[in-house]
């Protein structure tokens, strides 16, 4: 496609047109055109989806077609509409079921028709909104997140009138107050997020869908809505007069070959934009050479605003028409020149990841630092002596049941066991958790003192200085081919300050596959290198450090740094010049594996371990020797939990990577059931596109008949199997060969996870995938859908109709969100649990399993703190007994789920100020709190105060207020409060320890 054609058409267009070109690039460079020439331009999103697929996998591509469409329709003025030609082959709503609704200051509402409206227009009803689409109404508050909005809104109620409108923080849940000199919202207005339907409509598309002959995992209006418009829409080549900007025959081709869309083939019979006769396109080398030389003619300069000039060493010539806007447009003609000094836009998109939710479900395992493993089995009020409080309940053997009071909530953690194993309830009363305990923190002593002791050895010594020449490291890091994001770059400029301190770093990098570590590394061995040391990077297996040599040798081949591998396919000949040239310093950076171990080094001053964790006893220990006077950074790719983070800050010092690399794409996520023809096109769409398959089939014992069942369905199929009963040589070259294209499909137990980066795999198949947790699932995923190129992942399921509504919410919640958004929250948090086993190393597992990780980790970070003398009071627990009606009203909370993770959150608070965050977090979120509410915010209060001041034990009883003490000897003291009244009781106590 020529700019020039485009140009020269749209200069003498007199009337409203759709234009269709090939993709998203080339919309881009139409849309520039269009709005150099005064049009306002609407771009429709590059939609590459096959008839009757599911569409909730598609969701923000159809959300903005919906409103790019809508404002299209809306707009009077003179205008155009550019769209891909994949996107046409949907069926497009017509104009008038494009609707907004607006709500304004004061109003009065019908809540009852509000909500019909809100269901028949597509929202999603939920407890809490964080996502596009979603709505939820609390007492006197409605939550609203638009689909055509940054942020979602606040709608607070004083009856049914609008009293307030204001904007919240969907990650936090906080009202965003407006800045100084901002006036309030007055109103806000939404659009559907499917279309503008009443309630026959709704309830005639939705029986239509119900029909459906295609087979999705959920037969919904939003995954099969579309496909099924009738009289509600039309194909978009019939709504608008239409023109190809070039010849698309060779695409549509191989379209109709491979598809069958249900727009016919003869519709984009249609006009081509001509060639055009006044303008031709221009490659841009030197701006000045071709002002100097077309000064006679009409000169018009593209450039985003008036520093992109002044940066630009424009010379000065007479008569230059500057526009300011964005885009690319390079044209010249007998009388015109159209030069831009506009960059391509980067696009930055990153996930935040909403709230936590420790989401403990009736039926999860705990764990009691006291009485050990239960099940959890929900929330409910006793009144003991008179006064009304919440308990948690939880069942141990022979059904026997415990009752925490909410606000003693932090003795218990959710039970997470190694990997899927099912844990033994334990016994009420009996000793043993208590036993087991002790032996596991004898245990966990001896690791914190050797975690210390390392740590102590490093600091009594003097580090390396490196010094930065920052002007040198601009320019490399500039060269690194890619913008680097903000934490890639806070993590760089980090490191090289310690580098730079004279103390030796000890630091840890974690950070999910291909969210650039390597990078990170790069740029501190750039830096050992430049002031004449060398640097070592040690990975757990060839492949990785196969990979990482491929990566170094490209970064500094432009640098005269010479870099070296030695694995177990480096020859003997090709060792010994290794080790040589790393004794005498001819070499300067080495990758490989343990095969380094016994390396003698000229002046080595950094190493860089990769997955520390996967490397054995012996080959650690031999690691701690080397790295014990050098500069060390060691990379992760599990996250590390927050709180052993903090207990190993005084050991270790930190960085995390979590915002993905601007150009990595998210992963389209399928849930279907098992169906051969599924299957076939799964792979045959990835190999179409020149990649491979990642087939996951969790069963060692039918994995040789899975792989004949895939060879009856593709006969010429290049299958490699890898299963843990695989040596460990043999599963590396296998990995290598398939690395190198040997292969099509990997077909593998779930071994296909952390550490690997094959940029040509980009489609997963899990088979079976109900029987994954969520963690695993998330994780798996993760493998594809890394280079540029976007990701497939087909999840699986035997018999859809089976399936528990766990697993179904479990499965929905991933496949709409393809990125690290809530769904896959939970699946950090499991993993991060797990993070902190890697840390401490695989030894320990066993009493992991008995204990669950997240006591494990509780303890573990109890005893570095105790031996580094950072606490002396490491966790001390205050028993409230006030008799006073507290607790957080369900009329004000409805939902169980959110009033446990408040209560949760409520009893791990340190500090006062931390209680009346979340206090005033509960009045924005929920509204005005109630007596009791506000009581159970004052037992949580005084609970931080009483276990500042050594206090273990606050109870009334009549007008009898109680303080104990946890220093042996010391008199309980007793406070007389002027009545048994609730508020009384509480003032009483509450002065006291104020």
């Amino acid at each position: 496609m020529y700019q020039s054609n485009i140009y020269e058409y749209l200069e003498n267009l007199t009337e409203h047109q759709l234009l269709i070109c090939k993709d998203d690039k080339e919309a881009i460079q139409i849309r520039d055109i269009a709005n150099l020439l005064g049009f306002e331009s609407y771009v429709l999103p590059d939609i590459r989806v096959s008839a009757g697929e599911d569409l909730r996998t598609y969701d923000e591509e159809i959300y903005r077609l919906f409103i790019t469409l809508a404002a299209y329709h809306q707009s009077q003025n003179k205008k155009v509409l550019i769209s891909p030609y994949r996107t046409l082959l949907i069926p497009f709503p017509k104009p008038e079921y494009f609707g907004k609704h607006t709500i304004e200051f004061g109003d009065t509402l019908d809540l009852a028709a509000l909500k019909d409206k809100l269901y028949h227009w597509g929202y999603h009803f939920t407890d809490i909104t964080a996502s596009a689409g979603e709505v939820s109404f609390r007492g006197d508050i409605i939550d609203i997140f638009p689909i055509d909005a940054e942020q979602p809104y606040r709608i607070g109620l004083f009856d049914e009138e609008v009293e307030t409108i204001q904007h919240f923080d969907e990650a936090t849940q906080k009202r965003i107050l407006p800045k100084e000199g901002e006036d309030e919202l007055d109103h806000v207005t939404f659009p559907p997020t499917f279309l503008a339907l009443d309630k026959a409509q709704y309830d005639s598309l939705k029986s239509r869908v119900a029909q459906s002959n295609y087979d999705t995992f959920v037969k919904d209006i939003d995954s099969l809505g579309l496909w099924h418009l009738d009289e509600l829409g039309e194909s978009a080549l019939a709504q608008f007069n239409s023109v190809l900007t070039s010849n698309l025959a060779a695409e549509l081709d191989e379209i109709y070959e491979l598809d069958a869309p249900m727009i016919p083939r003869e519709s984009f019979m249609l006009p081509v934009v001509p060639e055009s006769k006044r303008y031709r396109d221009l490659e841009v080398a030197d701006p000045n050479k071709l002002l100097e030389s077309h000064q006679d003619k009409k000169i018009t300069i593209l450039a985003k605003n008036e520093s992109i000039v002044r940066g630009s060493d424009l010379a000065s010539f007479e008569g230059i028409e500057f526009v300011y806007q964005e885009g690319i447009v390079n044209l010249m003609s007998a009388d015109r020149l159209i030069l831009s000094l506009n960059k391509p836009v980067k696009r930055k998109k990153v996930k935040k990841a909403t709230i936590i939710l420790d989401e403990l479900k009736q039926g999860d395992y705990v764990v009691h630092e006291n009485h050990g493993i239960g099940i959890f089995k929900g929330i409910e009020k006793r009144d003991v002596l008179g006064a009304v409080s919440e308990f948690v309940v939880i069942h141990y053997q022979n059904e026997d049941s415990l009752l925490i009071p909410v606000s003693n909530l932090e003795v218990i953690d959710r039970f997470v066991a190694d990997s899927g194993t099912l844990p033994v309830l334990d016994r009420l009363g009996k000793t043993s958790f208590k036993k087991l305990k002790g032996k596991v923190r004898e245990k966990l002593f001896a690791i914190a003192s050797q975690i210390i002791n390392l740590s102590a050895q490093r600091h009594l010594k003097k580090g390396i200085v490196l010094k930065t020449n920052l002007e040198e490291h601009t320019i490399f890091m500039a060269k690194a081919g890619f913008i680097h994001t903000e934490d890639q770059e806070r993590a760089i400029y980090e490191m090289l300050d310690d580098l730079s301190s004279g103390r030796m770093m000890d630091r840890l990098l974690s950070a999910d596959v291909g969210f650039g570590k390597t990078e990170v590394a790069m740029n501190g061995m750039y830096v050992a290198v430049k002031n004449g040391y060398q640097a070592m990077m040690i990975a757990p297996t060839t492949l990785l450090s196969a990979q990482h040599f491929k990566s170094l040798k490209e970064r500094f081949k432009d640098e005269e740094i010479r870099v070296a591998k030695l694995d177990r396919f480096s020859t003997a000949k090709q060792k010994r010049e290794v080790l040589v040239g790393l004794e005498d310093g001819s070499i300067d950076i080495v990758v490989g594996t343990h095969a380094l171990l016994g390396a003698k080094f000229k002046n080595l001053a950094l190493v860089v371990i990769d997955e520390e964790h996967k490397f054995g006893v012996k080959q650690k220990e031999a690691l701690k020797e080397i790295s014990i006077d050098v500069h060390l950074l060691s990379m992760s790719a599990t996250p590390i939990p927050r709180s052993l983070n903090m207990a190993m800050s005084q050991v270790k010092t930190f960085s995390e990577i979590l915002t993905p690399p601007v150009e990595r794409q998210g992963v389209r996520t399928f849930v279907k059931s098992y169906d051969e023809k599924v299957i076939k096109e799964a792979i045959l769409r990835e190999l179409r596109r020149g990649g491979q398959v990642f087939y996951v089939f969790n069963s060692i014992a039918a994995i040789e008949d899975k792989k004949k069942e895939l060879l009856d369905i593709l006969p010429t199929l290049r299958i490699a199997v890898l299963h843990s009963k695989i040596s460990a040589k043999e599963t590396e070259d296998e990995m290598m060969k398939f690395e190198d294209g040997e292969y099509d499909l990997l077909l593998s137990t779930s071994i296909v996870e952390s550490g690997i980066h094959m940029p040509h795999a980009n489609t997963m198949i899990v088979d079976g995938a109900d029987n994954f947790g969520i963690a695993d699932l998330h994780q798996l995923r993760g493998r594809v859908g890394r280079g540029s190129k976007e990701g497939y992942a087909y999840f699986i399921v035997s018999d859809k109709d089976r399936l528990t509504e766990q697993a179904k919410r479990r499965l929905l919640a991933l496949e709409s969100h393809s990125d690290l958004g809530s769904g896959a929250v939970l699946a950090f948090h499991d993993l991060e649990i797990r993070g902190g086993g890697n840390i401490i190393g695989e030894a320990q597992s066993g009493h992991i399993k008995q204990i669950g990780y997240s006591l494990y980790l509780r303890m573990l970070e109890d005893a570095i703190k105790e031996l580094s003398g950072q606490d002396k009071e490491v966790s001390q627990h205050v028993d409230m007994k006030l008799n006073v009606d507290a607790y957080l009203n369900e009329e004000l909370i409805e939902e169980d789920r959110l009033r446990l993770e408040l209560y949760r959150r409520l009893s791990l608070c340190e500090t006062t100020g931390e209680v009346y965050e979340i206090s005033s977090e509960i009045e924005d979120r929920f509204g005005k709190l109630d007596r009791v509410t506000k009581q159970f915010i004052d037992v949580i209060v005084m609970k931080v105060l009483a276990r500042q001041q050594g206090i273990s034990k606050v109870s009334s009883y009549g007008e009898n207020v109680f303080i104990e003490f946890i220093e042996e000897g010391k008199d309980r003291v007793v406070l007389k409060s002027p009545s048994k009244d609730d508020d009384d009781i509480i003032a009483t106590a509450m002065g006291y320890l104020k």
